[in-house]
């Protein structure tokens, strides 16, 4: 018989686990802590979505689209897509769900995405991103909030050191207009020495010319005229509110002229938290204002901004998480005790302690497993206890031992997590005493 070859797993896929799970976790949980401190309501969309979603909001010209899509025709003969991006199928929602009578709406999601691109560190052809939009909000003060949002998750996850804020504008329709005929009529004047692809991207994208890597084509793009030379006051005065409201909130920041986006919905902010910590993809998070987007899917004009962050990359540039440490280990001796603890386990978790049974292998090894699982006490059942009624309760940290009912079970475990709560505290004191001194200012 033929041996039975096993299915590889798909080229720019992964499976994730281990650390890796727990970066990957940490990343999300920290997401959602902020997002809920600024006041963002969570969103589920859909994984696929009509092509035409995705091919008019981002171009049907783009690279995305025209290469990067997982596109198909279902049996009914639609064309779907495998979401790209976050920003079009929630933009889609908005007008079909009739959200617009919500607006303002501060909106927030993560899950995976899907782009057929070479596989490379911290980029897949399905990876997890967080989004988080504003719709509906049209003053910069919208696009200061979802900065300092993106600022203050970067903060908390630790990887703020080494991460920049770069920050442009591209002003309103009428000073991108200005500026886009003016970069034409520069690369224009230089096309037969810009590479194939700036080339191709003069007729269909000029602005990406200007983030080429391309060696032949960086002299061009650095001569390339600069937006502040077409902005208007209005344009001015809105860039001026988002950098002063930045410059009050703490969140440091740096020009960076050249920073585009290719779509003629952008308007006004574009930005990305750049590192030089994973090499050439050095953006960990990026971008910008849309107000001509939902009125692309033929909706009214509606102005939105929103960022998105890539999981995987983020999680890379954390230091070591540690697992989450189990509370409490169950260690039954004997068939009757491994009965018995199924019900002990239970009891446990409803009383919200984490729990877990290490019921095979010799008690020594059930007992260093439990060790190495970080729990705060084992409790042991064997004959003695079944025939009292008690367990014993080992405290793993001093050895102490004793045996208790389950009411002084809980009782001790109580005692013993909160103990681990302060030590916790003490270990991150710096970070308590500003916040005692914040509440205080708050008096």
């Amino acid at each position: 018989m033929a041996k039975i070859q096993t299915p590889q797993p798909v080229r720019g896929t992964q499976d994730i686990f281990g650390e890796d799970q727990e970066r990957f976790q940490h990343v999300v949980e920290t997401f959602e802590f902020v997002r809920r401190l600024y006041g963002f309501k969570g969103v589920q969309m859909p994984v696929f979505e009509p092509t035409a979603v995705f091919a008019r909001s981002l171009g049907e010209t783009t690279d995305v689209v025209s290469k990067e899509m997982y596109s198909f025709e279902d049996r009914g003969g639609d064309s779907l897509t495998l979401r790209p991006e976050f920003t079009a199928g929630i933009s889609r929602a908005f007008l079909t769900n009739g959200w617009q009578q919500h607006a303002p709406m501060k909106l927030s999601t993560h899950g995976p995405l899907f782009r057929y691109e070479r596989p490379q560190k911290g980029r897949y052809r399905q990876f997890h991103q967080l989004d988080a939009e504003i719709i509906g909000a049209g003053e910069a003060a919208a696009d200061v909030e979802l900065l300092c949002f993106a600022d203050q998750l970067l903060n908390e996850l630790g990887i703020s050191d080494g991460v920049t804020l770069q920050l442009n504008t591209l002003g309103d329709a009428e000073s991108r207009d200005a500026w886009r005929d003016a970069l034409v009529d520069h690369f224009r004047a230089h096309k037969a020495d810009l590479s194939k692809d700036s080339q191709d991207r003069l007729e269909r994208n000029p602005l990406r010319i200007l983030d080429s890597k391309e060696r032949q084509d960086r002299p061009i793009a650095d001569s390339a005229p600069e937006i502040d030379a077409y902005l208007s006051d209005e344009a001015q005065e809105f860039f001026a509110q988002v950098t002063e409201g930045l410059d009050a909130c703490g969140v440091a920041w740096t020009r960076n002229s050249r920073l585009v986006r290719g779509l003629d919905y952008y308007r006004h902010t574009a930005f990305e938290f750049v590192t030089d910590r994973l090499g050439a993809q050095g953006t960990v998070l990026a971008g910008g204002r849309y107000d001509g987007l939902i009125e692309s899917l033929g909706g009214p004009a509606t102005p939105a901004v929103g960022w998105a962050a890539g999981i995987e990359r983020l999680g890379m540039l954390l230091d070591d998480v540690a697992p989450e440490p189990l509370e409490l280990a169950v260690v039954p001796m004997g068939d009757a005790a491994t009965t018995k603890a199924l019900s002990v386990a239970n009891e446990l978790r409803n009383f919200d302690f984490s729990s877990e049974i290490f019921g095979s292998g010799k008690f020594k090894k059930r007992m260093a497993r439990s060790n190495q699982a970080g729990a705060l006490a084992a409790i042991i059942i064997g004959e003695d206890e079944l025939a009292s009624g008690k367990v014993q309760f080992k405290n793993l940290a001093t050895g102490e031992q004793s045996e208790l009912t389950m009411d002084e079970v809980i009782e001790q475990a109580r005692e013993l997590q909160l103990a681990k709560v302060f030590d916790d505290a003490d270990s991150n004191s710096e970070r308590l005493d500003s916040a005692i001194e914040a509440l205080g200012d708050l008096d």
